[in-house]
């Protein structure tokens, strides 16, 4: 069977192939798409028709919230939610959100040029892939991306998110709890759905989308450095997000979340020491402007086995005084999320383990 695993992030697109008969796999990184659409948009002049799915903001956003002062900005209602969940808020950047009879009009409109948003150009993924020597056709698609999720009215995000993640993982707490099977996909995660959406364009037979602090956490787990441990803390520095997890053998003990421009080394380290000692506060992490935690189980900082550090920004724990080990899944830092990917559907599946080394 033929695998295909990509995890978005802000910075990178990670993607790795791999052959269950063969056992060899391919692997890139190469620039988000984020990036490359945002630079596409930005050498289109004029007027602009965007649409396309809900996808990674950040450039992009940046990009057209400017762009709307001097050119005319209009946006399918599915491609401006890349931008904010809520229309008025969009509008009230000088951007008009089209009516669904309206759209063909703007398509047709020569003064208008196209831009479409999505988080996997599969044109794009096609040329890479065949570049590796590998045929474009999969037995599975697995893609990861964050989600911050489309809460109720009056109800945060970040909490919603929590809210949603804790309760499936207190069911099961284990990463791989949190793959979605496209047609699983929660409602109430668009991006995850526009990602499986987009995903099922390609040649697969099926397709699987994860949150990418979960396929991080899963994937920094398999390192060569975690083998044969059993308490084992995964700290994934990515470019936007930095996660920190706990486990203890295959389940997960508790985890903070927050954006990597809002913290220092001092505040990760104390968030690692109160992660094992049980003393992790979801409200207060919230109230610092971070993404919230989850806790079970405190292991005891003097019990951990390891701590392994991965992530392209992971250069922020290079002085740390915890003793910090650096990760490598397959060979690759940048492949710690397309390790988590292709764990958590082999656990899925039942297929036989894989060796990471």
């Amino acid at each position: 069977m033929r695998f295909l695993m990509v995890d978005i992030g802000a910075g990178t697109m990670d993607i790795l192939c791999y052959d269950t008969e063969t056992d060899l796999h391919y692997k890139a990184v190469v620039k988000s798409p984020v990036r490359t659409i945002a630079e596409k948009a930005a050498a289109i002049p004029g007027n602009l028709m965007v649409s396309g799915c809900e996808m990674g903001g950040g450039p992009i956003t940046a990009l057209l919230k400017q762009r709307a002062g001097k050119d005319e900005i209009v946006m399918t209602p599915a491609a401006a939610a890349t931008l904010h969940h809520d229309p008025e808020i969009v509008k009230s950047w000088g951007i008009n959100i089209l009516a669904d009879d309206r759209v063909e009009d703007f398509q047709r409109d020569p003064t208008f040029h196209p831009l479409i948003l999505e988080d996997l150009e599969a044109d794009r993924l096609q040329q890479i892939v065949e570049g590796f020597g590998v045929p474009f056709e999969f037995d599975a698609v697995v893609a990861c991306a964050q989600d911050h999720g489309v809460p109720p009215p009056g109800e945060s995000h970040l909490d919603f998110r929590h809210n949603m993640f804790t309760e499936l993982l207190d069911q099961a707490p284990f990463p791989h709890t949190l793959l979605f099977e496209a047609a699983e996909v929660p409602p109430t995660l668009n991006r995850l759905r526009s990602l499986a959406q987009s995903a099922r364009a390609l040649p697969t037979a099926e397709v699987y989308v994860m949150d990418s602090g979960m396929a991080a956490m899963l994937g920094g787990s398999m390192d060569v450095l975690a083998r044969h441990k059993q308490q084992v803390l995964i700290l994934d520095v990515a470019t936007s997000h930095t996660v920190g997890s706990a486990l203890i053998g295959d389940e997960i003990a508790g985890f903070f979340e927050y954006h990597t421009s809002d913290i220092s080394l001092s505040r990760l380290e104390q968030l690692i020491l109160d992660l094992c000692e049980g003393q992790l506060d979801h409200g207060q992490v919230l109230a610092e402007g971070g993404h919230g935690a989850y806790l079970r189980k405190a292991v005891g900082f003097n019990t951990v086995d390891v701590i392994i550090a991965t992530g392209p920004k992971r250069r922020l724990v290079e002085a740390s005084k915890l003793p910090m080990e650096y990760g490598a899944p397959y060979g690759d830092n940048m492949m710690t999320g397309t390790v988590g990917l292709l764990e958590a559907l082999r656990r899925r599946k039942g297929l036989a383990p894989i060796n990471y080394i």
